[in-house]
């Protein structure tokens, strides 16, 4: 197995968006910086959407600015559309993300309208961000189950996916939006996807709700996928999913990588200091296993 792995942080977005208590712009500027002091090169820091939809990301213009000073670290930041495309470039965005889903259901639910609708809303925003060298993300949610539909075929997936290729995005990360996956099935989505997009260009976004990721993210591994994206402490979870827990954790994922011998470069101690100071803010302990079997190491210690 490979050696590489490039973790994709998205607690700042993916994570706190989830989060009922918003977090204030200093302290989201010092969550970030603190993740990439702790060695992460890839930190998602906002999203420029509606702020009566999601709250918790106003400000996303300031978070960017605030840690833009960090040129050899990849600051992706979410657009729906063009609007939020024109706000992220007034902010300075190098690289951005777009989301559609493999569930019409979930579509509704999450963005009122359908996944055709939804990719054309951010059509131009793909063609005017190659006109302008920005480099674009393509989320797919629900891949391996739905609030509404249950479990969804890989051919759903493969269909969203080869759009968003098409239209130029240069990785497209597979979250398992309410972590129902196996690792069997999500061995089969990743080939089913390969077929069509190159398995370099894929990522895996994977939701712990039933403790599967990391079992997930091993199986997608031994496929040859090697970008997972992650969040720390566990953050985040899903408002449409009834029970979904937050991302895998990236303390957990740090972990297991390291104990198969494949570097990070994460200082651990960094990033649990980093995962506790929020996890203080939105007043609840970081769902991490890891997380939490170092913090009552720590206290156990005193």
């Amino acid at each position: 197995m490979s050696d590489r792995v490039h973790i994709v942080e998205v607690g700042p977005r993916d994570g706190l968006q989830n989060e009922k208590t918003p977090i204030s712009v200093a302290d989201r500027i010092a969550f970030v910086e603190a993740l990439i002091g702790a060695g992460l090169t890839a930190v998602e820091v906002g999203a420029f959407v509606s702020p009566k939809a999601i709250p918790q990301m106003v400000g996303s213009a300031e978070v960017l600015r605030g840690v833009s000073r960090h040129v050899n670290c990849e600051l992706p930041v979410l657009v729906p559309n063009e609007k939020g495309y024109e706000a992220s470039q007034a902010a300075g965005a190098k690289l951005i993300a777009v989301f559609a889903a493999a569930s019409e259901s979930f579509s509704r639910a999450n963005i009122n309208c359908t996944i055709a609708e939804s990719i054309d809303r951010f059509r131009p925003v793909l063609a005017r961000a190659k006109a302008d060298g920005v480099r674009v993300r393509g989320y797919i949610s629900t891949v391996l189950g739905c609030p509404y539909e249950g479990e969804i075929k890989p051919q759903s997936v493969v269909d969203v996916a080869k759009v968003l290729w098409d239209l130029g995005c240069y990785e497209i990360s597979l979250g398992d939006t309410i972590g129902v996956g196996t690792p069997l099935k999500a061995r089969q989505l990743l080939r089913a996807v390969a077929g069509h997009v190159p398995m370099a260009n894929l990522a895996m976004h994977f939701h712990d709700t039933y403790g599967q990721a990391l079992a997930n993210l091993y199986a997608g591994m031994e496929e040859g996928c090697r970008v997972i994206d992650s969040a720390a402490g566990g953050l985040g979870g899903c408002p449409y999913a009834p029970g979904a827990t937050g991302n895998v954790a990236t303390e957990d994922v740090v972990y297991m990588l390291e104990g198969m011998g494949i570097a990070t470069g994460v200082d651990m101690s960094k990033l649990v200091a980093a995962t506790n100071v929020v996890s203080g803010l939105i007043g609840r302990p970081p769902v991490s296993r890891v997380a939490a079997a170092l913090n009552a190491k720590a206290r156990a210690a005193k």
